[in-house]
């Protein structure tokens, strides 16, 4: 009872005091820093919020310290230091506000080793900043606790092993095909088992997107349009359904961006499949994400609604391999980006010829007239009428034969496309056979080497100079020899999509003209060559190669035109 008596006698002495001293000198003010995480908040209420507050003020009365103030991060992880209240705090310190912190314990301050240690063992010295951890016994004014740098490593390989945990259970369900991407994809809403649904809403835009596309616009023109029909844009519609401020901009609500177009038009979902890891991050302690190669993605089929047909996701990718040149009235050629060079293979880029009178717009060999090309190519010119004659002409023929016979048409590319299977095997057998006749020759010179230079006939040095040669030679001929295999077995197993190309070509059985939107539906690319003017007549050839089906030899045509002879 005496003892109880003289504690409480003291206690009040010492408060006492402090409060004589604030008056004197008014205190600093004190941080009480709380922080919780969804991981932490699966341990129970000890490292509740409320309870963090409840024995953060107790101490800082207990010890006079009345100059309080809360900082709070809810649902903010260890790992990260990018928290609102933390850097609010860290602030604070900067200006000389904050000279005491104090936390319940140090798992509450951070779980990054390193950070933790710059923060209170560098930033809080050099700022003179008392530092007290309650649980921990950690106090800078009493010196030193030897067993924190060791609980600061405890609470970072806590923090490692729930990340490890998380990535497993993660990919163990990605793996199983089921989505594990945290938000929809613009066009779609997320259903009560997590599959997507049809967002009956946005998803008419993603189609207008791809449509735009299709037509031969840029997505630069798309995001324009969309503008210009006030459109909301994906990070309005979010915020107006969730009150997500993430991509929210309140002046520019329905201004679209060329990089939003972009991402649209690369998302595999809108094909109706599940795509899974996308992305990763390098290390648990950063958040940034990075894109994983296409070939590391995991691609599931067919798991919801599809909202564009593979034919036009097939035609808007061949789109985005190329760059369509504009001509000086900002608008490109009908045919830019499908045209190449039969020798150089350079694109053929469009001229309005308006530097010669009269002259029709025309394509011309883009290495032509470059300087620092070491040969550069000839003109390879073809004038828009005549291109756009042939074009027209051969397509009615092709869409005419793949909607009125089908079954002649089946049986034309598949005996084109075997042939040429059959050729390049033969071609690409022969290639291997010579290679492989080398590597079993290099054997036996290398053998005979080793005798040689057993038997003395061959210093050693002259000898490791030979070997090394042969042998470099014989791992580039086996490295050869192996993508020539892998070649082989990739030609075996070619199918041509023959339906794909028939049900894109009933979408146009009846056409007087070339649009934008049909030649990049139905053709792949344009193959010219130089135009011959020996025989007195200029004839140049062209090679059209479809959608999905490439060449036939009647898509392979002849534009012949006469030399005009000078009056007498």
């Amino acid at each position: 009872m005496l003892q109880t008596t003289i504690k409480d006698t003291n206690r009040t002495a010492i408060n006492t005091l402090y409060s004589i001293r604030n008056v004197l000198a008014p205190e600093a003010m004190t941080a009480l820093y709380c922080r919780l995480s969804v991981d932490d908040a699966n341990d129970g209420d000890s490292n509740s919020i409320q309870n963090q507050k409840k024995i953060l003020l107790n101490y800082a009365k207990e010890n006079g310290y009345l100059n309080t103030q809360f900082f709070v991060d809810d649902g903010y992880s260890g790992t990260s230091f990018e928290r609102p209240s933390f850097k609010k705090m860290i602030e604070g310190i900067k200006s000389g506000e904050i000279k005491r912190v104090i936390i319940k314990d140090m798992s509450r301050f951070g779980r990054d080793y390193l950070q933790v240690g710059m923060y209170t063992e560098i930033m809080f010295a050099e700022y003179d900043i008392h530092f007290i951890a309650v649980n921990d016994g950690v106090d800078s004014q009493k010196g030193e606790n030897d067993l924190t740098p060791f609980r600061n490593l405890f609470n970072e390989w806590y923090a490692r092993d729930c990340s490890k945990k998380q990535r497993a259970v993660k990919r163990m369900k990605g793996m199983s095909g089921e989505r594990i991407a945290s938000h929809a994809p613009y066009g779609y809403i997320k259903g009560k088992d997590g599959k997507l649904l049809v967002d009956e809403e946005t998803a008419p835009v993603v189609k207008l997107i791809f449509d735009l596309r299709v037509e031969g616009l840029g997505v630069g023109r798309i995001a324009s349009e969309l503008t210009r029909r006030n459109i909301p844009t994906p990070g309005t519609m979010e915020y107006r359904r969730t009150g997500n401020t993430r991509r929210y901009l309140p002046h520019a609500e329905c201004v679209w961006s060329a990089a939003s177009i972009t991402v649209i038009l690369k998302h595999k979902e809108y094909l109706g499949h599940t795509v899974n890891f996308k992305t990763f991050s390098k290390s648990y302690k950063f958040k940034k994400r990075y894109p994983t190669p296409e070939e590391q993605q995991m691609v599931f089929k067919n798991t919801h609604e599809a909202i564009i047909t593979e034919e036009v996701w097939e035609t808007v990718q061949r789109l985005s391999q190329h760059r369509r040149r504009r001509s000086k009235d900002h608008e490109p050629g009908l045919f830019s980006g499908m045209l190449y060079c039969a020798d150089c293979g350079s694109p053929l880029h469009f001229s309005t010829g308006s530097n010669t009178s009269g002259k029709a717009p025309r394509y011309i060999c883009g290495s032509y007239r470059k300087r620092s090309v070491e040969k550069c190519c000839t003109a390879h010119y073809i004038r828009q009428p005549v291109l756009e004659e042939l074009v027209l002409e051969n397509l009615r023929q092709i869409v005419t034969l793949a909607t009125e016979q089908e079954k002649e048409f089946v049986r034309l590319i598949m005996n084109r496309t075997l042939s040429k299977q059959q050729d390049d095997i033969k071609t690409l057998q022969k290639e291997l056979a010579a290679k492989e006749h080398r590597i079993v020759e290099l054997d036996g010179i290398i053998k005979k080497l080793y005798e040689d230079n057993f038997s003395g006939k061959l210093s050693d040095e002259r000898y490791m100079i030979f070997s090394r040669d042969y042998e470099n030679e014989q791992h580039t001929l086996k490295a050869e020899a192996l993508s020539i295999k892998s070649q082989i077995a990739e030609q075996d197993s070619k199918v041509v999509n023959i339906n794909s190309f028939v049900e894109l070509a009933r979408k146009y059985t009846s056409f007087e003209k070339l649009t934008p939107g049909m030649l990049h539906e139905l053709v792949e690319k344009i193959i010219v060559h130089e135009g011959d003017k020996s025989s007195g007549h200029r004839i140049q050839k062209i090679e059209i190669y479809y959608s999905f089906v490439g060449d036939l030899e009647s898509s392979h045509v002849v534009a012949q035109r006469t030399r005009k002879t000078p009056a007498a």
